[in-house]
């Protein structure tokens, strides 16, 4: 019997999804993008109050500052429109994990640094600690889309951009309470690849049903995949969820 949630899920994402995969060496780019619009006066201006706070041209330096501002400007909403520019997150001062990382990322290919993104299917008991009475509603997988970030020559995963995983306080991350994903990025608490302990506190790869692999930018794999729901359930969901503070 299929769930009432997986008929609202794109069907060509469905179907795409088994053996996505894309390779490892897939190119980054600083292009802006519907989504990551650098190019705008929005995004500009978050970039000239970053590098007016760091003494160097320290790209990474000056983006730690702006992911600061994002965490402490941005209030975490939830929100299932994916395709929503960076510069209109950011202007209008709410949006989910995804919505506030596309900000990061965009802010970053505005400093020239390349980056990718890795899109995966997380299954829906990663959200029951948020969610505890809806857990029926969920879709039983949803698009997670994980910036990687181009930084002296080696790739790193959103959560490693400013250390590696463990670098800074705080136990595991239960997405749960004040703490989303976005802020477990700025502590180095999320890893979605196992590192071998079996106790790591970071590991999250038991929620990763399938890794779709690699891509040039987030558009690429919404276009691709499509988002976890459809345009109609979308138009239900969205209104709804953005009333709800993360």
């Amino acid at each position: 019997m299929i769930a009432p949630t997986t008929l609202l899920t794109p069907w060509y994402r469905r179907l795409a999804a088994p053996g996505a995969q894309t390779s490892v060496d897939t190119p980054g780019s600083t292009a802006p993008t519907p989504i990551l619009d650098h190019d705008t006066a929005t995004i500009g201006a978050l970039l000239e109050l970053a590098r007016a706070t760091v003494a160097s041209d320290d790209a990474l330096g000056i983006l730690e500052v702006a992911y600061t501002v994002i965490r402490d400007e941005v209030g975490p909403r939830y929100a299932m429109e994916e395709l929503t520019p960076a510069s209109r997150t950011l202007a209008r001062g709410f949006g989910s994990c995804s919505q506030r990382l596309a900000v990061l990322e965009s802010a970053a290919r505005g400093l020239g640094m390349p980056t990718r993104t890795r899109a995966l299917l997380i299954d829906r008991a990663f959200w029951y600690p948020r969610f505890p009475r809806l857990r029926a509603l969920l879709p039983p997988e949803i698009v997670l889309v994980w910036p990687e970030f181009a930084v002296a020559g080696e790739w790193r995963p959103a959560a490693e951009l400013f250390g590696p995983i463990g670098c800074r306080s705080g136990g595991r991350f239960r997405n749960s309470g004040a703490e989303t994903l976005f802020e477990a990025v700025g502590r180095c608490a999320v890893s979605w690849d196992g590192r071998g302990a079996a106790d790591d506190p970071y590991d999250l790869s038991h929620f990763v049903r399938t890794d779709l692999g690699r891509f040039t930018d987030r558009d690429e794999v919404f276009e691709r995949f499509g988002q976890t729901f459809c345009a109609p359930g979308r138009a239900v969901i969205d209104p709804v969820m953005r009333r709800i503070a993360a």
